[in-house]
């Protein structure tokens, strides 16, 4: 038996038509600008506000100049897009066959930036990318590996599986923005999703180790490297003392290796401090936006 909706009060009711209202007066005016040109496709795209992730991509293919109805609807047929999907269901191979699809002139978007974002074990970095995650103008970066998928890992979203001689041959090629070796196994960040997100307007975020860093430093000079630094040491051996799952012994390596990544702070371009995500993803964002 379905469960009733639940009852609203008049304030709330109240609340809802005009959350609503708002909605429909922000995707008029974004699709008004559109049609004059003042912003493109990939402006649309990667507008963080939910009445626009919400809106479809037919009312917005709809609204470009020289699109129309009836081509809008044949793109999206002939590019396998649902014409119920809504701008934030986009996956990234749709992104790019859309862009193709409109050879886009002036609906091209500025090329996103690539922030690395590195500091100790345990300042809070993998909390901050789960933060940006959710941000329609960031992507972040997915490492390749050589080790084997463990259960409920997928191929593109967790890692790209490798094989040994894929591996080598993108080292050899140099397709790598910096890689390295770690149990046996090699991990690294593959040059090609990176600029093909760039292109597509979207900040790109890699999340990698000091030594990485300094990789991308030299194969990417106009990346932008920010070291996240915890509020105080005592608070960073807190945060690593409270994991509970390491032995004295790895808890001692760990805190070891955090004083020597601490010391490289001053290689960065910026340090954030982490007193609080939402304030330090804010800082991001700014950084990334301005």
């Amino acid at each position: 038996m379905n469960n009733p909706p639940p009852k609203l009060s008049r304030e709330e009711r109240l609340a809802a038509l005009e959350k609503a209202k708002l909605s429909r007066q922000e995707r008029a005016a974004v699709k008004a600008r559109l049609s004059k040109e003042e912003i493109s496709l990939f402006d649309v795209i990667n507008d963080p506000r939910d009445s626009i992730q919400r809106m479809k991509v037919y009312e917005l293919l709809s609204a470009m100049p020289g699109v129309g109805k009836i081509r809008a609807t044949a793109i999206m047929e002939r590019r396998n897009v649902s014409l119920t999907r809504r701008i934030g269901g986009l996956g990234p191979l749709q992104l790019a066959a859309l862009g193709k699809e409109l050879t886009l002139t002036k609906t091209a978007p500025n090329k996103g930036k690539l922030i690395v974002i590195s500091g100790p074990g345990g300042v809070g970095k993998s909390t901050i990318t789960a933060v940006l995650r959710k941000d329609p103008r960031f992507w972040i970066s997915v490492s390749a590996t050589t080790r084997e998928p463990r259960p409920g890992e997928r191929d593109g979203v967790d890692y790209y599986f490798y094989s040994e001689a894929k591996f080598q041959e993108l080292i050899d090629t140099n397709q790598f923005m910096e890689w390295t070796e770690f149990a046996g196994n090699r991990y690294g960040t593959p040059k090609s999703p990176v600029e093909e997100w760039r292109t597509m307007g979207k900040h790109v975020i890699l999340e990698i180790e000091i030594d990485g860093a300094r990789q991308v430093r030299v194969r990417e000079p106009e990346a932008t490297l920010v070291f996240i630094a915890p509020p105080s040491w005592d608070e960073l051996v807190r945060r690593l003392t409270e994991r509970g799952t390491d032995s004295p012994e790895r808890r001692a390596a760990r805190l070891a290796l955090a004083e020597l990544e601490m010391a490289a702070a001053g290689e960065f371009d910026e340090v954030l401090v982490n007193h609080e995500v939402g304030g330090l993803v804010s800082q991001l964002v700014s950084l990334a936006t301005a």
